[in-house]
Formats: C-alpha cells, structure tokens, sequence
C-alpha cells in the first residue's frame, strides 16, 4: 500500500528525531514494577518508575482490587452524571479531603486531565493565571485551554511573582489564579509555597498546587507540600495522583465544597470520560490506610533517597538542586544522556534518559528515583555502576 504524503512526512520527523537523539523506543516491562524489572528476560534494578513507597504491589490494595471488582465488576459504565456515581468514588472522596485536610475532594481519570479539567473551567476570558515557568506540561496545556490571560514569572522567584501579582492588580481581573508545582517534576525542588501563599492572599489571588510528586512523600503521612509547610486552609485547590505514591491510578482536586461542585458542572475531563473502574477506588481507598498506618515507609523513603544522593555527588556528579527523592543525573546533551542510560542498561540498571522537550537539550539527563523498597544491596550495586559508566564517558573523573 502506497504510503501517504503526510505519514511520510511524520516518518521523516520521527528519522529526525531519532538522529537528534530525541526519540526512545518503548521498554516492554515483563514484571510487576518494582525495586527490579524483568526487560527482555533480564533483571534490572529499577529507578525509573514514581512508585515511590512500593504501594503498587501491597497486599491490602491488590486484596481491595480484587474484592471490589469481584462484588462491583470491572468497570464503572459510563461518566458520573450520567450513569450515576458508584459509593466507592464518594468514600474515596470523603478519604481524600479528611487526608488532606480539605471541605472535600474530587477524582479524575489522571493528574494530567485534573489540571486541564480545573483550568479550563476555572479560569474564562476576564480572568488570569500566573504560573511559574518550569510548572508541568499538564499545567502549561490546561493553561492553553482557557481564554484567560496568563502572566509567567520566573521559577521559584518570589520577586517575579509579585511583579505578576502587581501587573495583575492593574487590570481588575474577576479571578487571578496563581499555580505551582509543589514539587517539580525534573529536578526534584520544592516550591516556595509559604511566600506564594502570602504574596497571593495580599492580592486576593486564589492557589492551586499541584502536589503530583509530593502526595505520599511530604508532609505528615505523605499528606504533600501544603501540610509540609503548615498551609492546611490556604491554599484553595490542591492537585493530586493516584498513579505514583499512592501506587494506583487518576487524579484528584482536594478542594472546597463549592469549588468540587463547580468542576462536576464544568470540568470537561469530569462530564465526558468514564469514572475509575470500582476496584481501582478502592485500591486508592486502601492505599491512603497504608499511608496512616505505615509512616515508616516514608521514612524509608528518605534514608535511602539521603544515601543515594550523597554517594553521587561524592563521585562528582551534577545531580542540580533536588531536595526530593527526584534526583537527576545531569549529562548535557541528548548523546551523553542515551549514553549514559545504555551503559547503566548494560550494568543491570534501568534508568530512562530526559530529553527535549521534557527539559532543555542542554539538560538532558538521567531521572533517578529511589523507592522505598529498595534495599542498601540494591543501591550499592547501582552506584557501582553509575561510577563505572560516569568515568567511561568522561562525566565523572
């Protein structure tokens, strides 16, 4: 069959893509995720998934899946308001606002469609958002959604964003909607929140954070970034997922009761995608248990995310300014980067390269996340390797 002008043309993009070193083909897990991963037949120990505390495999939540699909089915039927909500959606809910200390909550599909679900109903022509500029591609998406004006300061700058918060006030817009990572996503820092926090209040400015890489490992419990810095009740929405810490799958908006019934009149990914399958929720439901019952996952979590980052910097690697179990290894360009991953590969470790546009090609890197679960023997062996392939390609003398 002959091949059509514009797929040919998507070939040659992908042909370019692939000299620039931009495109990764796809590993095929055979396993469970976990401290290793079964790839082609081989083991590697694992630092490239969000499962930070292990949850995906936790007896209580696959005992919770299994239990309520069996009694509810495998899916859910259709959105909520049109085929009615299962209790299992509303006990989830009520679980996550008494978690996070909010009126109330409500579940998405993901994180990504909660942020371009609350922004692009949130915020209309009128309105404005003020965003940091290395916030996540689902917050720079949903942003694009909305006709609201939108003012960029520079990240973590509190300076710049009470320049935007000034700029704003010129205008008397009708909503102004400052928006953060909680923690971000590629170099594993965390937001200023309490400055954000006053300098918005100052000007009447609303907050949403999006707590993504923080839920399950800031705060009391894992409770996120609000809770880490004692702002329980002054910051209005608070993004969450279900698909990293908590070990699962979706998104949440921990809110007030009028802003959860706002985004069930007007959240697009709400109104016109199938809510999560019924053992799905309660594995959510059975993972926040963990949480409470099992804080010294958490500060497992910590001790080895500590050792780790340590034992690199001691070995002279660029690992930037992360404060979080995020802990990039930082190459320079796209070759260093697959080149750094396919030695780590080569060793035993399973550590995915960053490239443009997920960061800038000057930044490219490897995103290390320890879990958890793994032990001081895995973490060992994988910085044996990070050194051995660090000198072999000139990164580290």
């Amino acid at each position: 069959m002959a091949v059509r002008t514009s797929e040919a043309s998507l070939a040659e993009e992908l042909d370019q893509l692939r000299a620039q070193g931009l495109y990764r083909p796809l590993r095929v897990l055979e396993s469970a995720q976990g401290t290793e991963v079964t790839i082609q037949g081989r083991r590697l120990i694992n630092l490239s998934s969000n499962n930070y505390l292990g949850l995906n495999t936790h007896p209580k939540l696959e005992q919770a899946m299994l239990d309520y699909t069996r009694r509810f089915g495998a899916g859910s039927g259709a959105v909520r308001t049109i085929a009615g909500t299962m209790s299992v959606h509303e006990e989830l809910e009520r679980r996550l606002a008494e978690f996070k200390h909010t009126e109330a909550s409500l579940t998405l599909q993901s994180g990504y469609a909660t942020n371009l679900g609350i922004l692009s109903c949130v915020l209309v022509e009128g309105d404005v958002v003020i965003s940091d500029e290395l916030n996540h591609a689902s917050i720079i998406d949903g942003i694009r959604l909305t006709k609201a004006d939108r003012i960029i300061f520079k990240h973590k700058d509190l300076d710049s964003l009470e320049q935007a918060l000034e700029q704003a006030k010129q205008k008397k817009y009708r909503r102004k909607l400052v928006v953060t990572d909680g923690v971000f996503s590629m170099d594993g820092d965390i937001a200023p929140l309490p400055g954000i926090v006053e300098r918005a209040e100052a000007h009447d400015a609303m907050v949403m954070v999006d707590d993504a890489h923080a839920s399950g490992v800031l705060g009391q419990n894992g409770r996120g970034t609000v809770n880490h810095f004692g702002l329980d009740g002054r910051v209005e929405i608070q993004v969450g997922t279900l698909s990293k810490a908590i070990g699962v799958l979706g998104g949440y908006a921990a809110c007030s009761v009028v802003m959860r019934e706002f985004l069930i009149a007007r959240a697009r990914p709400f109104l016109f995608s199938t809510s999560h399958p019924p053992g799905v929720a309660a594995a959510c439901i059975a993972a926040i248990d963990v949480l409470l019952e099992e804080p010294e996952r958490i500060d497992r979590l910590w001790d080895n995310t500590r050792y780790f980052k340590g034992e690199l910097k001691g070995m002279g690697y660029d690992i930037g300014v992360s404060e979080t179990p995020i802990t990039p290894v930082i190459a320079g360009d796209p070759a260093k980067a697959n080149a750094l991953s396919d030695a780590l590969s080569e060793g035993g470790i399973f550590a995915q390269p960053i490239v443009f546009p997920m960061v800038a090609r000057e930044q490219s890197r490897i995103r290390t996340i320890v879990t958890s679960e793994h032990s001081r023997a895995e973490l060992d062996a994988t910085l044996e390797v990070f050194q051995a392939a660090g000198k072999k390609l000139g990164l580290i003398a």
